[in-house]
């Protein structure tokens, strides 16, 4: 099939932008595509969380729609995706991207009973587990899969074909050394120097190691203070702050809460640590690169992607010593050769992780389907 004489139209559905991490992902996608060539449009649950406004905003055509079912009710389930289909049917989409982060396939199952080529974005590195044979039936279900970093090629589709690799991309005009400050406050106060560290408080992020990690090396950096930015509206942020109640107490550990633009967080930072446990492709790590701020991540699928060319600024996932060490290593340097990392690591990002890579890539997927 060729490419049709009119724009394709693409639906990206979304569960919700209550979280706005994959919500802002998704619209820096679709508010960039080529206008000649695509013609977006957006599904999701609800109209509810802060990011849904943003997206309103954009102009893209918003359907709601809950658009997944509970499968392991079969009949129920069927009967829903039947509806779903009818639904998609009525927008007549040529593609329909999915940015769900579970192993759901009864979106497939309507978007393909619709006509529309169904395809989605593996977001993360779960599998296995019970959830094993719904992803295996989302994957065959798919016309084409995304892939966000190479871990995910070799471990979940090994020879697959219809599998892309698309790493995430940052806007290397919003996040720069030398970018204006955003408006927003920043509590940070200016007699102390930050490490920062971008990640919503769940355990998987493994902030813990972080703060370990602070509490070893403080005693001899005393104005380096250390800013968790990030929800922390969660049971394990609870247990992180009753833990380490000393540090946050003496006002050594700062927990911003949720915040929807980090950019002036990482203007007042010297280092960003990301000490996640398990990740997709994050972009906070690209955003504090992008950025010029010199950075430490865990040596886990997509970090390693994203400094494959900086290893010994990998640590083992869950060794706060070994992060401790490095964490001392670049906080003791002369702040000029930290600032040339940073630049460094700044032109890595403009190499391989722009926003504009990533929408081109996602053109020529897209485009690839109908060929």
């Amino acid at each position: 099939m060729g490419h049709p004489s009119r724009p394709l139209k693409i639906l990206f559905t979304i569960p919700n932008f209550d979280t706005a991490g994959s919500g802002k992902a998704l619209l820096k996608i679709a508010t960039r595509l080529d206008s000649a060539r695509f013609e977006p449009h957006i599904c999701c649950m609800h109209d509810r969380g802060a990011f849904f406004e943003v997206v309103r905003k954009s102009g893209i055509p918003i359907h709601l729609y809950p658009y997944t079912a509970d499968m392991s009710r079969r009949l129920r389930g069927l009967v829903h995706v039947l509806r779903t289909a009818r639904f998609f049917r009525g927008i007549r989409p040529d593609i329909i991207h999915s940015f769900h982060y579970a192993a759901d396939y009864s979106e497939a199952l309507a978007a393909r009973l619709a006509g529309a080529k169904w395809v989605f974005s593996k977001k993360n590195m779960n599998w296995g587990g019970s959830s094993k044979n719904a992803w295996y039936l989302r994957s065959w279900l798919a016309n084409g899969i995304i892939a966000q970093n190479t871990d995910m090629l070799r471990d979940f589709f090994p020879g697959w074909k219809k599998v892309t690799l698309i790493p995430r991309g940052v806007d290397t005009s919003e996040f720069q050394p030398t970018g204006q400050p955003s408006p927003s406050p920043c509590p940070l106060p200016q007699s102390f120097q930050w490490i920062v560290c971008v990640a919503n408080l769940v355990p998987v992020k493994g902030v813990e190691i972080l703060l370990e990690a602070y509490r070893r090396i403080a005693p001899d950096f005393p104005k380096v203070h250390l800013a968790i930015v990030g929800d922390d509206r969660s049971e394990y942020a609870e247990q992180l702050k009753s833990i380490f109640r000393d540090l946050v107490e003496d006002g050594q550990v700062i927990f911003t809460g949720k915040v929807l633009n980090v950019r002036d967080y990482l203007d007042k930072a010297i280092l960003s640590v990301l000490p996640s446990k398990k990740e997709g492709s994050p972009v906070s790590l690209l955003e504090a690169m992008a950025s010029g701020l010199p950075v430490l991540g865990s040596r886990i699928p997509g970090i390693r992607d994203q400094l494959a060319n900086f290893p010994d600024l990998l640590f083992e996932p869950g060794n706060s010593k070994e992060l401790a060490e490095k964490m001392a290593i670049l906080l003791a340097m002369p702040s000029e050769e930290r600032m040339a990392l940073g630049l460094r690591l700044r032109k890595e990002v403009e190499a391989r992780f722009t926003i504009e890579r990533e929408v081109r890539q996602h053109e020529q997927f897209y485009t690839s389907l109908y060929q």
